[in-house]
């Protein structure tokens, strides 16, 4: 008889074995990666078991090789539950199937586990909708484990046009699987996924958002430090993380908090933060991972206004260049404009021309052009190795008074202003440390999401006017407007 540890160690070498037969491109172009061993045993270990039931059904959605499923069921029986395990796994890989069904086979003969395996398009299973016509009820599972394929798909897929409720443009197919599992799930059960941190925050997620915390808590987030080593050595382009939910509405007063390096876990740090520091009212997640975040967190929370209530929102440049060529000029001519791009955000200010191309425009279409006035520019893409996520520039028309209209690339992202001191008040917010290390904890991608900005608690409108007097003649450095923003913001 196979020991409940061998069995898991079986499976790891049977998919390690397999991993080693598919090109890295291949699995990367399905949005597939496996999980690792510890991974795998770190879920399983979130659950909590309800040794009362006679019976607990388990769901992996996109099985892969069995991992997460053989290790959920080692910890139940490690942990002592007597009563029957039943597994349904979906798996549609033609090449992983035969690896699936060995492992199975191995969990069935050595702890009694039954199962079914279903290469059914899991999404597509079954009616999402939560009231269906023929009044077919939605089969139901205790727990629910997985880590399913990160995966973008057009937004007439059938996937996405059979859950339109949660979907916003072309989703990506992780959120999917997870609001599926949420449908599946009986009344307090449990889920824990790995996923990519990008449903956080956003417009793209917020019905999501908005279906998940409609039917269940957060309980668990573990975030890691290193997005390579979460799939031991694949090359993984998002931050992952690993939630575990509950359904039911029900509030902890905390959510269980852990963070690591190393992918053993061996240096795994928890901590408890309150369940209203994490999940705002807005309903974006904030992953919180020290002290001095839950610092951060705090003193920006404590402002009552937002750009949006002040009638300051931030928009997204207007032209796509390479969309717009026959209006691109490389030099003046008569009846052109400024086009603005990041490249002239440099040392706080919009240094333009530098002499690049395409830095002007010549048309008269309405919807190319903004009025010349005073604005704040903030760069919309950084790199990861940039010491800041938020990297602005002021723009007075006063330096360009000569035209009538500017215009801006899509890659930077605007407040319009009604005076000098209000882009200077607003570079004081978004270029102190504060709030860029509070926009890092909002959102982990390089990307500066307009969204996202227009709904951080900031000072009102008169504030941030004081403040940009104060900023008035001095150096636009960081440390000047953290100095400016200690005065204000405590």
């Amino acid at each position: 008889m196979v020991s409940s540890q061998d069995v898991l160690n079986i499976a790891y070498r049977t998919t390690e074995a397999f991993v080693d037969t598919i090109p890295k491109q291949e699995r990367k172009k399905y949005g597939q990666f496996f999980t690792s061993r510890k991974t795998a045993e770190f879920m399983a270990s979130l659950f909590a078991i309800d040794y009362a039931k006679e019976e607990l059904k388990i769901l992996d959605a996109g099985a892969g090789t069995g991992v997460l499923t053989i290790a959920l069921a080692v910890q139940l029986r490690k942990n002592g539950y007597k009563g029957q395990i039943t597994a349904v796994c979906y798996e549609k890989d033609a090449k992983v199937l035969p690896i699936l069904f060995k492992n199975l086979e191995c969990l069935n003969e050595s702890l009694g586990v039954c199962y079914e395996i279903r290469r059914d398009n899991y999404l597509l299973s079954q009616n999402f909708n939560e009231i269906d016509l023929f009044n077919r009820v939605a089969e139901q599972y205790d727990m629910v484990i997985g880590n399913p394929p990160y995966q973008k798909i057009p937004k007439d897929a059938p996937e996405a046009k059979a859950m339109c409720e949660v979907c916003h443009g072309a989703p990506n197919m992780y959120f999917l699987f997870w609001a599926m599992g949420i449908h599946n799930l009986r009344a307090g059960g449990e889920m824990v996924y790995i996923i990519p941190r990008s449903w956080t925050s956003g417009a793209y997620f917020e019905r999501f958002r908005s279906y998940l915390f409609r039917h269940c808590v957060i309980t668990n987030i573990h975030i890691f430090g290193s997005r390579d080593k979460v799939f031991d050595g694949e090359f993984v382009l998002q931050e992952t993380m690993i939630i575990k939910v509950k359904k039911t509405k029900e509030k902890s007063p905390y959510i269980r908090m852990s963070s690591c390096q190393a992918s053993d876990f061996v240096d795994i740090r928890y901590y408890n933060v309150n369940y209203g520091t994490i999940v705002a009212p807005n309903q974006f997640v904030f992953l919180v991972t020290s002290a001095e975040e839950l610092e951060i967190l705090s003193r920006v929370n404590s402002q009552t206004n937002t750009l949006q209530s002040d009638d300051l929102r931030m928009r997204t440049g207007l032209i796509v260049d390479f969309r717009s060529r026959e209006v691109l000029r490389d030099n003046s001519e008569d009846g052109s404009y400024p086009l603005i791009y990041s490249h002239h955000i440099r040392n706080g200010r919009v240094s333009w021309p530098d002499g690049r191309k395409a830095e002007y425009i010549l048309t008269q279409k309405r919807g190319y052009l903004q009025e010349n006035t005073d604005y704040l520019f903030v760069k919309r893409f950084t790199s990861k190795e940039e010491n800041r996520r938020l990297q602005c520039g002021i723009y007075l028309k006063s330096d360009f008074s000569q035209y009538k209209y500017i215009s801006t690339q899509n890659k930077v992202n605007y407040i319009r202003c009604d005076a000098p001191e209000l882009a200077y008040g607003l570079f004081v917010i978004l270029n102190s440390t504060l709030y860029d290390s509070y926009y890092r904890i909002l959102n982990g991608s390089t990307q500066v999401n307009s969204t996202e900005i227009n709904l951080m608690p900031v000072p009102s409108k008169d504030t941030i006017r004081q403040m940009g007097r104060e900023l008035i003649g001095m150096e636009l450095t960081e440390d000047n407007c953290n100095k400016i923003i200690d005065r204000w913001i405590r």
